[in-house]
């Protein structure tokens, strides 16, 4: 992956997405001792930075491709971005949900004119549904996150950043099946000089930060956190890139998670998502270590369920 492929993907999707906001809080800077500049994802089509990815995907499909549609599985904001990608060129999309989606999620996706095929629970059956969904359509198949096209898409979000705030000493960015910061730090590569990127994760699904210390994609021992989207395994595209490009992944607890995302809430005055939080928390966690320094930090989406808020 190159440079021109961010600056050409970035061409390619800006009619389909929007240039989100950069906001600071003084108080937020003062608690964390740092000057930290949050990339408001949650403010993006759709409610969350999966909309690049999934634009940057679809939108170089060839016309017979498209003309049969598009096939992925998610329980959540990739398949609301590929469900509203899809509409926004009028081709079908066929999205594969487990069945105890939250039910906000599949409205989402039928508002957006997806099609939802329902599936058991596991990811072998989500799999497996693509598939077969695969074989009967001819649609093409976009993974959520173990894509190319995918990870350049989402790296866009840092690169819009990085031109807003080209001194940043860190970008921080959530750690789930590693579309997002595998895309970040290769923005971060090769859009300046000096910024290092670290991986915000929960310690109860900390598959990336153990592959990390052995080199070789482990996974989840347990995934009971309330960050849902960081609940993925990184895959075979995404963990080279972590390797090769991260600085590093700080884990948090859960009640860590929670705080951080009640301090957005309150003293910014937005709507995060819990996997949002965790980057900022991974920050209050160490703060010592990234004192005075300027901080970006990409807030990945904002599309909570408001009947099961945890503050």
């Amino acid at each position: 992956m190159q440079k021109a492929d961010l600056i050409n993907c970035y061409a390619r999707i800006a009619p389909y997405i929007h240039r989100t906001p950069v906001l600071s809080s003084k108080i937020l800077n003062s608690l964390s001792g740092a000057d930290v500049y949050f990339k408001c994802e949650n403010f993006q089509r759709m409610g969350a930075f999966k909309m690049r990815g999934a634009a940057n995907a679809v939108l170089q499909l060839s016309a017979e491709e498209k003309r049969k549609g598009v096939v992925t599985h998610s329980s959540g904001n990739f398949a609301q971005a590929l469900a509203l990608i899809a509409q926004s060129i009028n081709i079908k999309s066929y999205i594969i949900m487990p069945s105890n989606a939250p039910q906000v999620k599949k409205d989402a996706v039928k508002g957006y004119g997806g099609e939802i095929i329902e599936c058991e629970p596991t990811l072998a059956a989500r799999e497996a549904a693509a598939k077969k969904t695969q074989d009967e359509t001819g649609a093409v198949f976009i993974h959520p996150f173990n894509d190319a096209d995918v990870i350049i898409g989402q790296g866009t979000a840092c690169m819009e950043l990085l031109e807003e705030q080209p001194q940043l000493d860190y970008v921080f960015a959530p750690v789930g099946g590693g579309g997002l910061i595998s895309g970040t730090a290769l923005a971060a590569h090769f859009f300046s000089s000096k910024c290092k990127v670290i991986g915000g994760e929960p310690y109860e699904s900390d598959d990336a930060y153990r592959s990390l210390l052995s080199g070789k994609i482990e996974r989840n021992i347990s995934s009971d956190t309330i960050a849902d989207g960081l609940k993925t395994e990184l895959g075979d595209k995404t963990f080279p890139l972590i390797q090769q490009y991260t600085d590093s992944i700080i884990r948090v607890k859960e009640s860590e998670i929670i705080a951080a995302m009640k301090l957005i809430w309150e003293r910014m005055k937005i709507i995060i998502e819990p996997s949002s939080a965790v980057p900022f928390a991974a920050l209050l966690s160490e703060k010592e270590k990234f004192k005075e320094k300027k901080i970006g930090i990409i807030l990945s989406g904002g599309n909570v369920d408001l009947e099961k808020l945890p503050f």
